[in-house]
């Protein structure tokens, strides 16, 4: 069982950086692929980043690309997603995902298991 905790939303203008932490209970942590979605209403939930087991490797979606960095702390529990120049586009409620363990890392919302309640991330022009 895995639970997760999102943290470090909130309203910054356009140009500007936040740094979103997802703090993750169980024993099973340095097991699980970690990742990062976003969601806005009305739409279906988005891919955003994800990190394996031992942060050796990752994936960014394309429109995040060289502005996002995921990494993960697996002393602390943590994964944490580095957010610079953002965009009003990028606003949404953002989402922590783990992944079964022994799973691959994985741009399917579908195939994470456990998730946060999220955490609203908001881009003023």
């Amino acid at each position: 069982q895995v639970q997760l905790v999102e943290s470090g939303g909130g309203l910054v203008q356009a140009g500007g950086s936040l740094r979103l932490s997802c703090a993750a209970s169980g024993r099973s942590f340095s097991s699980n692929v970690m990742g990062w979605f976003r969601q806005t209403p009305g739409k279906e939930r988005e891919f955003v980043a994800a990190v394996s087991e031992q942060g050796t490797t990752t994936s960014t979606a394309d429109p995040v690309q060289g502005r996002f960095t995921i990494s993960r702390d697996n002393a602390k529990n943590t994964v944490t997603l580095q957010m610079t120049s953002l965009k009003p586009e990028d606003t949404a409620v953002y989402y922590c995902a783990a992944r079964f363990v022994g799973s691959a890392v994985s741009r399917h919302p579908l195939d994470y298991y456990y998730w946060g309640q999220g955490t609203q991330v908001t881009v003023s022009s």
